[in-house]
């Protein structure tokens, strides 16, 4: 308990009691094979956002503390209810091992690249096992200085994962589906995944000392990668006869959250609405409308439709195959169209 009071007050921790929307946070985390990182940042504000007031720093395999080398000053500007996506920046085509490229399907979703060489910087290196802290404030001093001894003191916006979970965290590959979710037991859930904020959530963790990680409480999981799909649905094959993989990263550029009056249910009472489960195993989806559903469509990551089906009732069961990845569902109904993004896991 001493431990955990005194981190706390290393830093100006953003009040808990903050009005909901009034900040930015993390909206997507996405930990890639190889160098394939990146974090998206969510505006839920009517007001742009000055990035290059914000930090984000990388407390490595449960470390309590971070230096400057640990960490980014950010650049650009949110644009109200946008994103930003920061990405490791190793851009060169002909990196090899520790330097290979990033895909070009993830380059080309980034609005900066930050921590190019690792022994400068390593905050962009995270692998599944490192807390991710967004801070308002300026970096100063030298590579060594601790975090804790910049002045005026960092105000915590958003934390991903758990600060200091422990150094025998730091032989495990992330956090996992079963409590204390940093032992191993259980799926893990944040190596080689994407995390995509709930749109349900909408304010930061600014909580330094919180008791445990459960990523599922405000996150949804997915792959890292997924497979290419034909028009039908069907996994395409090389000519090798393996599946085509890509990046796993096509909701990354956009966010869907409550703060955001644009993508509110056009069904106003959410009652009215339902869709279960998701994210789903096997992708079964259980779709219910009191207004009636009249044509359930589902599109994949690429635009192409891989499922639609006419439905004149108020419950539906679909399925849309069992192939991993984030897709869009339209309902039909008759109070108007309901979309959904649902993912199968």
């Amino acid at each position: 308990m001493k431990k955990a009071l005194l981190f706390v007050s290393l830093f100006t921790v953003g009040s808990t009691f903050a009005q909901d929307c009034s900040k930015i946070f993390i909206s997507e985390y996405v930990e890639g094979w190889s160098n394939n990182k990146a974090l998206e940042i969510y505006n839920p504000t009517n007001t742009a956002v000055d990035l290059s007031q914000y930090i984000v720093a990388r407390y490595s395999n449960g470390a309590n503390s971070a230096t400057v080398a640990n960490a980014v000053q950010l650049t650009g500007t949110i644009a109200p209810h946008d994103v930003y996506v920061a990405v490791l920046d190793k851009r060169v085509a002909t990196g090899t091992g520790q330097e290979a490229p990033i895909w070009d399907s993830l380059e080309v979703k980034g609005d900066g690249f930050y921590s190019p060489v690792y022994n400068t910087n390593n905050c962009f290196y995270f692998n599944g096992n490192d807390a991710m802290v967004l801070f308002k404030g300026t970096l100063t001093g030298n590579a060594t200085t601790q975090l804790s001894a910049i002045t005026p003191a960092l105000e915590v916006i958003d934390i991903f994962g758990k600060i200091g979970e422990g150094t025998s965290f730091a032989s495990l590959s992330g956090w996992s589906t079963t409590a204390p979710y940093n032992t191993g037991v259980g799926v893990i859930v944040t190596e080689d995944h994407s995390l995509i904020r709930k749109a349900t959530v909408v304010k930061g963790e600014t909580n330094p000392a919180i008791t445990e990680f459960n990523a599922l409480v405000q996150w949804d999981s997915i792959p890292a990668t997924t497979y290419l799909l034909d028009n039908n649905g069907d996994t395409i094959k090389s000519n090798a006869g393996n599946p085509i993989q890509f990046g796993n990263w096509a909701t990354l550029g956009s966010h869907d959250c409550n703060c955001n009056p644009l993508t509110v249910n056009k069904i106003p009472d959410f009652n009215q609405f339902g869709l279960y489960p998701n994210p789903s195993n096997d992708g079964t989806f259980n779709v219910s409308a009191t207004s009636g559903i009249e044509r359930i469509t589902v599109i994949n990551s690429l635009g192409q439709v891989v499922k639609s089906v006419k439905v004149n009732a108020s419950n539906a069961t679909i399925n849309i195959g069992n192939a991993p990845g984030v897709y869009i569902l339209k309902a039909e109904t008759g109070s108007g169209i309901v979309t959904k993004r649902v993912i199968v896991k």
